[in-house]
């Protein structure tokens, strides 16, 4: 009878948890069985694991092998425990030494030919294990390089079983898992066009007043809403958000490459800030979060973490999808509730909402008569309640370009320009923050005590504030919403503290001409 230990990780939406994996083996009639709720992929690692240990011409235990998953009350998802599990196994028979493989986390899965194939999740996984302090995590070679993005962990990649049996045994050093790169955000990175360019705000025409407010929104990290007739710019602007906003710090960067890792190969640190765009038929649970089994899966608020979520067509989603987005806007994180489990992700995102006048599109007065009913006009928009539309700090109402679309002079600033622009402004921001002792932060996000104190605007712009409180044209947090705003114009021109101009236009931003609220 002999037992040993190994270490494995076990994704859980965007989280990763640890697991000891145990094996034991007693006489009795040969047979192998997993015990600590693992699931169909789990159980199946009997067969795999067995296959894998033969093909690599190490010997199979003749005797009754138990493998414990611990915490037990944890659900096991996935093929990723397999070379934790193989491992475990062959030092309990004595043909690996236990020490070693009970210093080390395994996270892979096996072929039936003792290849050891790559896991989604490697990021979250060595975030999980570098946060424990556990010696360092041994990965499938191709996924090597994108664990070593995490700062301070010891990365092994293997390509099979055979070599990690080497590497610990001392018959093989252990191979380096080179540099880590930086990336886009692949599959959710900027938008393109059919042709592959690069999106740039310089191909904006005739919407100058947009472009300004695009500014103002990357400055403080602040919601924008857009309503216009189809085809005057709206997707093309919010398409461009994401190329004026700064590269992602490290903290950020490192939790946006984790996020992606678990639905998509990322080839190294994720460092612009990514951009989601789901289609208008998206469901609550494709929109926030959702899971089954026992296994959360994050939605398109926790993949447009640390970015910005697009929803084109607003008016055309489901109430229910709107009205879950009020949370998450608020606390920056979303909680999914099912039965059996309960998981908290990540969703500190920059919301852009575009939506038509009416349904027919033409309602803005401009042109065309609008073909739609009164009664479908009035209720189109209200599809975005108000108490979303209350957390959105700026409203626009974009009218037809005109003959700017043919015009050769007149273009904005291109997105390097803007995007510096940007920096500097934010740059005066994290100063004032440190002044006031607050942590360095957007402007969008200064708690409303702070902007009543220490950061409450020149008196007049006060006044002008509390006057739209008090006629009911404002609710106390679109006066802190406003405020913010108006913080953020200050930085753009170098004002020290919002006055009358600053908290004004902030105020008009946040009228929009269209939407009410």
């Amino acid at each position: 009878m002999s037992l040993a230990r190994a270490h494995g990780v076990v994704i859980s939406g965007v989280q990763a948890h640890l697991v000891e994996v145990e094996a034991h083996l007693s006489s009795g009639l040969p047979g192998m069985s997993i015990v600590g709720l693992p699931d169909t992929a789990v159980g199946e690692a009997r067969d795999r694991v067995r296959a894998a240990v033969l093909t690599s011409g190490a010997r199979w235990p003749q005797a009754r092998i138990t493998v414990g998953l611990s915490p037990a009350s944890l659900h096991k998802k996935g093929s990723g425990l397999d070379l934790a599990i193989a491992s475990a196994i062959l030092a309990a028979d004595g043909q690996l030494p236990a020490e070693r493989v009970a210093g080390a986390v395994l996270f892979a899965e096996l072929g039936l030919d003792g290849r050891v194939r790559p896991v989604r999740g490697a990021v979250v996984a060595a975030v999980a294990v570098a946060r424990a302090g556990l010696g360092h995590l041994v990965v499938a070679a191709a996924s090597s390089a994108e664990a070593a993005v995490v700062p301070g962990l010891g990365v092994v990649g293997v390509a099979s079983l055979g070599q990690w049996a080497r590497v610990l045994t001392g018959a093989e050093p252990a191979p380096d898992p080179g540099e880590p790169t930086a990336t886009d955000a692949a599959d959710g990175g900027v938008g393109s066009s059919p042709e592959g360019a690069i999106p740039d705000l310089a191909d904006v025409r005739g919407q100058a007043e947009a472009v300004a407010a695009l500014e103002v929104a990357a400055v403080g990290g602040h919601h924008l809403a857009m309503v216009g007739r189809p085809g005057v710019g709206k997707t093309m602007l919010a398409e461009r958000l994401p190329t004026i906003l700064p590269d992602l710090d490290d903290e950020d960067a490192l939790s946006v490459t984790a996020i992606r890792s678990v639905v998509a190969d990322v080839p190294g640190l994720v460092r612009r800030p990514p951009f989601q765009a789901p289609h208008h038929t998206a469901t609550v649970p494709a929109l926030v979060g959702g899971g089954r089994g026992g296994a959360p899966y994050p939605g398109s608020v926790t993949l447009a973490h640390a970015g910005v979520l697009f929803l084109d067509e607003a008016a055309e989603f489901g109430p229910a999808c709107l009205e879950a987005l009020r949370q998450p806007l608020e606390s920056g994180v979303v909680t999914i509730a099912r039965a059996g489990f309960t998981a908290t992700m990540p969703a500190r995102f920059q919301l852009v909402l575009a939506a038509n006048p009416c349904p027919c599109g033409l309602g803005d007065g401009a042109g065309e008569a609008c073909r739609c009913r009164s009664v479908d006009r009035r209720r189109y928009l209200t599809r975005m309640s108000g108490p979303l539309l209350d957390r959105v700090d700026i409203r626009l109402a974009l009218g037809p370009p005109g003959r700017a679309v043919w015009a050769l002079d007149g273009a904005p600033d291109p997105s390097c320009v803007v995007r510096e622009r940007v920096l500097a402004a934010r740059d005066r921001g994290r100063a004032r923050a440190r002044r006031v002792g607050l942590p360095a932060q957007q402007n969008g996000a200064y708690p409303g005590a702070v902007l009543r104190g220490p950061l409450a605007p020149q008196e007049r712009a006060a006044s002008l504030l509390a006057d739209g409180i008090a006629g009911g044209r404002l609710s106390a947090r679109g006066a802190d919403r406003a405020l913010r705003v108006a913080w953020s114009l200050a930085d753009l021109t170098g004002v020290d503290r919002p006055g009358l101009d600053e908290v004004g236009r902030a105020l008009a931003l946040r009228d929009g001409g269209i939407l009410d609220g």
